[in-house]
């Protein structure tokens, strides 16, 4: 098991934060608010080998156990970590969008969603 991203699956991220944080199963389940048994199937690799948990669920794990980063548990599951987008950014975003057509607005929503899935395989 490496843990430079580049050979270590979500399961052996978790069973490293098992030891970073010396926690439990049950404790990151009440971490992400998601059940003991789906934790269990991720350690034991039965749920959430492919494209692992949502990508809301990822970032919850980063939050509530920070020394593993939202880029180091998506390269464990292997996607890549959506980038921060700051308040400013968003804004100049949105000031484009609403200046596009309803037509061009749906495209762009389309085109988005596209380049969300492709990063979820």
């Amino acid at each position: 098991m490496e843990h430079d991203g580049q050979h270590e699956d979500f399961a052996d991220l978790l069973k490293r934060l098992k030891l970073t944080y010396d926690v439990n199963e049950s404790e990151i389940a009440r971490a992400l608010n998601v059940s003991p048994a789906t934790v269990n199937a991720w350690v034991n690799r039965k749920r959430g080998t492919g494209r692992g948990p949502n990508p809301d669920t990822l970032r919850s794990l980063s939050a509530a156990f920070p020394k593993f980063t939202v880029a180091e548990i998506f390269a464990a599951t292997g996607r890549k970590a959506p980038g921060p987008l700051a308040p400013e950014a968003e804004a100049r975003l949105l000031e484009l969008f609403r200046e596009l057509t309803p037509e061009q607005q749906q495209m762009k929503e389309i085109e988005m969603k596209a380049l969300r899935d492709a990063n979820r395989s």
